[in-house]
């Protein structure tokens, strides 16, 4: 299914928000590639703030940012709840690409540190220089073996047909290959902190 953002915030972004927590209640396992901004399950209050208020300008869609980051961070609890296992592959400049003042990045990079530490999860970083053998992609989310959200500009692609969800299990091994795990990710997001001076 190809859905417009337009048609999925024509009242807002709260609803959207609402409407993706049973995916996150009902899953065994998440597996989540972001090359563009920190994945939604992670976001820290003004981090979420910024982009969403980046989205909903961008869009000229109705303006309930503060309700829709409440449901946003709803979906951290899941972290902490249920038996789901989550997997996370970032592109390094997801690290660097500012989304509010310095001190939300900053808040934002350090709660990275702690969510790696959760015994349900994996997180990985491409560095910048890692050679490549997948190309950058959009960003994408895989709930179990049953969907794939494929998130581009101006809508999210819904995959339930098998065979495409195969070639994006491929590509995320391929991704997550590449990527630095353990305390090599830990180091190259202390240097993205520190790089916020």
């Amino acid at each position: 299914m190809y859905i417009e953002w337009k048609r999925l915030h024509r009242t807002g972004m709260k609803h959207a928000q609402d409407a993706i927590l049973p995916q996150f209640k009902n899953s065994r396992q998440i597996r989540m590639y972001c090359s563009n901004v920190m994945p939604g399950i992670v976001q820290r209050r003004e981090y979420a703030r910024a982009l969403m208020e980046t989205i909903t300008a961008f869009q000229n869609t109705p303006n309930d940012v503060e309700a829709a980051v409440e449901s946003r961070l709803q979906r951290g609890r899941y972290l902490h709840q249920g038996s789901c296992t989550y997997a996370f592959v970032l592109e390094e400049t997801v690290l660097y690409y500012p989304l509010g003042d310095d001190e939300a990045m900053a808040d934002q990079l350090r709660h990275l540190l702690e969510v790696m530490t959760l015994p349900r999860v994996s997180l990985g970083v491409i560095p910048f220089r890692a050679p490549r053998v997948m190309w950058p992609l959009e960003a994408f989310y895989m709930f179990d073996d049953r969907q794939v959200d494929a998130e581009l500009l101006t809508a999210v692609v819904k995959i339930t047909i098998p065979t495409e969800i195969a070639a994006y299990s491929k590509a995320f091994k391929a991704l997550s290959g590449m990527a630095v795990h353990g305390r090599e990710a830990r180091t190259l997001i202390e240097q993205a902190i520190h790089a916020l001076g």
